[in-house]
């Protein structure tokens, strides 16, 4: 039950925490002390009606005290914007999206675009190091580092916990845009409340800004996308596309994305996400036009030059019938520490019957596997060889 409450309420106490203190550093170490507390105590004494309140009112006054402890009042007052503890009941209903204030202070430009992207999705998703070193295919020291130099210079610099003026807004849509689907990446890799959470959070984004296509974009693919994920997975075992069962994807709300899609095209939009979310129409219908998204790829990776995406395209290309031309595009990236780089390679290799060489593609992939179900579904390939 602690564990569900961490994943729904992790960024929302953390973003009060920020908001209240200013403080990264002493913002998680309150919340991590709120979260041992309610471990201790909820076993015996059950929840809260609102867990939530309950650990903002718990972490808020676990930092107040430990500030009462180490600095004087003299030197504290500019930190709190109230020196005495809470007591009473947080009341839920009054915060803003504070959520959507800390997603654009970690995507202030003065931090360097990966610093941005990492330190939200630890912020708001309450992702680990190592998992957010995964999304971003770094070992989990570098990202370390990256973290640590984002906060330190959101607080040498005094960037403020706030939404920016209208005027501001378009500067960081790029990193917002990609803070958010890298945190519904996660989710929808077995996460399903993060990736609900994006979903959320790229609705608030859409209604902020009305007239950006590449936000409706991204809204519209991470939608149809979500319709799909009951169907990914069948017990603990991974579900390609051409296997999925279509009786499980929620057709409502892949028309309601094909909608925010429509919308998107409206605006005049043509950007990656614009693209993206097309590719994953397309992928929704009864029956796949390849080749046409085998085109969509290449347009996505003139906008991107993303190795990631040429595999998906090569993935495309296979799937249009030519598979020893996706073997040659695969064979030319340099992924060599990208778990799907290997798994594409193995099938591409296994339909061309190069069975030997597949296994060893295939082997290579079990290596850098994280999740069970792709281990289990990489094990099943070798078995088939």
């Amino acid at each position: 039950m602690l564990e569900e409450v961490f994943r729904d309420q992790w960024g929302r106490v953390l973003a009060s925490l920020v908001g209240f203190l200013g403080d990264f550093d002493r913002a998680e170490e309150a919340a991590q002390e709120a979260f041992a507390i309610a471990a201790e105590r909820w076993p015996a004494s059950g929840a809260p009606d609102t867990p939530g309140a309950w650990l903002v009112t718990t972490a808020r006054n676990r930092a107040i005290d430990r500030i009462r402890r180490e600095r004087t009042l003299a030197q504290k007052i500019h930190l709190l914007p109230a020196p005495e503890a809470i007591v009473d009941e947080f009341d839920d209903t009054l915060i803003k999206d504070e959520r959507l204030e800390l997603i654009f202070t970690c995507c202030h430009p003065a931090l360097p675009l990966e610093g941005q992207v990492a330190l939200t999705l630890r912020a708001l998703g309450g992702l680990q190091t190592a998992e957010i070193a995964r999304a971003f295919v770094v070992s989990e020291e570098t990202m370390k580092r990256r973290l640590t130099r984002a906060k330190a210079k959101i607080k040498a610099t005094g960037i403020p916990f706030a939404v920016p003026g209208a005027h501001r807004l378009p500067e960081r849509l790029d990193a917002v845009l990609a803070v958010v689907y890298l945190i519904y990446n996660e989710g929808y890799s077995g996460r399903v409340d993060l990736g609900a959470e994006a979903i959320r959070l790229g609705r608030v984004l859409a209604g902020l800004m009305p007239r950006e296509p590449e936000a409706h974009g991204l809204l519209a693919l991470m939608m149809i996308h979500h319709a799909r994920r009951r169907a990914r997975f069948s017990g603990d075992d991974l579900v390609l596309l051409d296997d999925q069962d279509r009786s499980l994807w929620d057709q409502r709300q892949i028309a309601d994305g094909r909608a925010v899609l429509d919308r998107a095209m409206e605006l005049g939009g043509r950007g990656a996400y614009v693209v993206q979310a097309a590719i994953a129409s397309l992928q929704a219908r009864e029956r796949i036009d390849w080749p046409q998204v085998a085109e969509l790829y290449r347009r996505l990776v003139g906008l991107t030059g993303s190795a990631v995406v040429e595999l998906n395209r090569a993935v495309a290309v296979a799937q249009a019938g030519d598979p020893a031309a996706a073997l040659r595009a695969v064979d030319g990236l340099e992924l060599d520490g990208y778990l799907y780089f290997h798994s594409t390679r193995g099938e591409l290799l296994r339909r061309l019957g190069r069975a030997a060489e597949a296994r060893t593609a295939y082997r290579r992939a079990l290596e850098l596997a994280a999740s069970t179900p792709e281990r289990r579904f990489l094990t099943r390939r070798l078995e088939q060889l």
